[in-house]
């Protein structure tokens, strides 16, 4: 989707350049892609929303010095459904 697009879509009185500028950063930090659309860009998700939920997830595990002691209370915290589809994936 072009701003203009997104800027619609978004039932929003927003400026364009503000909607233009949260795209650029969006592309900026990986989250989107994006592809040249006449004199400007058209942009889309680089992954779906489970992909990104994901990263969000990896990204967080990074920021901690005691993995183990997270994935511990993470995996701790889970209902018996999910702790079932965990031990299954893996």
């Amino acid at each position: 989707m072009t701003p203009q697009q997104v800027n619609r879509a978004l039932g929003r009185a927003l400026a364009r350049t503000t909607v233009a500028t949260i795209l650029i950063r969006l592309h900026e930090k990986g989250t989107l892609v994006r592809v040249r659309s006449g004199r400007g860009y058209a942009y889309a998700p680089t992954d779906d929303a489970a992909g990104l939920a994901a990263g969000r997830m990896h990204r967080a595990l990074d920021a901690e010095a005691d993995r183990d002691l997270v994935l511990k209370r993470f995996v701790s915290s889970l209902s018996g459904h999910d702790e079932d589809l965990l031990r299954a994936l893996l």
